[in-house]
């Protein structure tokens, strides 16, 4: 008996299942569900970015989920690449002809792409619907090639000069201005320099551009200094760097730059790991980016006690790198109009919000900057009105790989190397002007 019962209790447990699957299937809610992903009609966007941090990528996810639910038409199937393998992978589906209809790059490398026809020109969308009068003509610019703009920005980047206060303190050295509007010219930092550095007690004066590195930080830290002292790399239509990479100006700042290292010995070849944290490194140039690292993984070394941010020194200009990741189109898209309805949802002032309160970075949008208390009070104001009023792109050339190197190359040779400065940049300018010829 009890047997049969158990028997007829499966039997109606299995009834009673199928019947509440079949119910859900014809529900409001399972069909909302059937509707959205194989509704007739629905684009499909494939979205191509390079990894970033957690908060980079959580802000993504967000914004993408968002934008579906106000486009029930459209579907954006993101993938996140690791920075190492990205351009490789990029560059590799648009020779084979297989992009993706939205994509992620690095500003500078801009030309590179628009140049062999690989991107989509924006410019009609952003001058009717983009609002670029809500950004900064120094951004707009490095996105722009030949008149035309071919990506839109969502945040941006800058540098300044962070101060271990102890060690300034400890010298009877007055702290430097949280002034926005007042950096230190570069005689100036050079003085505290020779006062802080302490050979002795393993203390080093000062870091003036993020060391030796490889890739595009190099280019990013160091290119400011040559247009502090009134040098530019190219020529203002792109064609040569004679005359401007070689310019008494350049050479000025290539000295300036080597002296540190070699004649007044206030900066070091190589640095031990968290040497500003530590305490034994004085003044370091770093990015935006730093306060939120230095929060997290150094807790104990806390901005306004033991260190502090002033804007990035001057010579004869004041001048900060800008440029970041920004979004484009690719020319093969089938669906440029819808991807372009994800760039301007992503780009605009809603989601641009969403993605600075998630981040805290810079937003590349005046109206968006104005919402964040935060971003308009020490230290987070030194970066963003230096982005907004004195930040300078680096060259938007096809040939910008080229000329990357060239610079990370000439800063190594004058700095490491110790090589006279119009040697050195005599054989950059033959390196850069080469690659300009290839490209043509």
């Amino acid at each position: 008996m009890k047997k049969w019962f158990t028997v007829f209790a499966i039997i109606l447990l299995g009834i009673l299942v199928y019947a509440l699957s079949f119910f859900d299937t014809f529900s409001g809610s399972q069909k909302d569900k059937v509707d959205k992903t194989n509704a007739p009609g629905r684009i499909h966007l494939n979205f191509w970015r390079n990894g970033g941090n957690v908060a980079e990528n959580k802000a993504f996810e967000e914004l993408v989920s968002s934008f579906e639910k106000e486009h029930p038409n459209i579907s954006v199937n993101m993938k996140s690449i690791p920075y190492s393998d990205y351009e490789i992978r990029l560059r590799t589906e648009l020779a084979a002809g297989n992009p993706p209809d939205i994509l992620t790059i690095d500003s500078p490398t801009l030309a590179l792409y628009a140049n062999t026809g690989s991107l989509l020109s924006i410019d009609p969308y952003m001058r009717e619907e983009g609002k670029i009068d809500d950004i900064p003509n120094s951004t707009l610019k490095g996105l722009t090639y030949k008149g035309k703009i071919y990506l839109a920005p969502i945040v941006e980047s800058s540098i300044a000069l962070y101060y271990n206060k102890h060690l300034l303190q400890d010298a009877g050295i007055p702290l430097p201005s949280e002034d926005p509007n007042k950096p230190l010219t570069w005689d100036e930092v050079l003085e505290i320099a020779k006062k802080v550095n302490n050979p002795a007690k393993g203390v080093i004066g000062i870091d003036p551009a993020q060391g030796f590195n490889d890739g595009e930080s190099p280019a990013y830290f160091k290119t400011p200094l040559l247009w502090q002292f009134g040098a530019n790399i190219l020529s203002p239509d792109g064609t040569t760097a004679s005359g401007y990479l070689d310019s008494k100006e350049a050479l000025d700042a290539l000295q300036f730059y080597q002296d540190l290292y070699h004649k007044n010995g206030v900066a070091a070849f190589e640095l031990p790991p968290a040497v500003f944290e530590s305490g034994k490194l004085a003044m370091t140039v770093l990015g935006s980016w730093t306060l939120a690292d230095l929060e997290k993984n150094h807790p104990e070394f806390k901005l306004g006690e033991d260190f502090g941010v002033t804007p990035l020194p001057k010579e004869k200009y004041q001048f900060v790198p800008n440029g970041g990741w920004a979004l484009g189109i690719t020319s093969k898209s089938k669906h440029p109009k819808e991807a372009w309805e994800f760039i301007k949802y992503v780009t605009g002032y809603e989601g641009m919000k969403k993605y600075v309160k998630i981040t805290g970075d810079v937003p590349a949008r005046y109206s968006v900057a104005k919402d964040f208390p935060e971003l308009n009070e020490y230290p987070k104001n030194i970066f963003l009105q230096q982005t907004q009023k004195f930040s300078k792109n680096r060259p938007v050339t096809p040939a910008y790989p080229v000329v990357s190197d060239a610079i990370r190359r000439l800063f190594e040779d004058v700095g490491i190397g110790g090589k006279d400065v119009k040697t050195a940049a005599k054989e950059a300018v033959e390196k850069i002007n080469t690659g300009l010829k290839e490209i043509k």
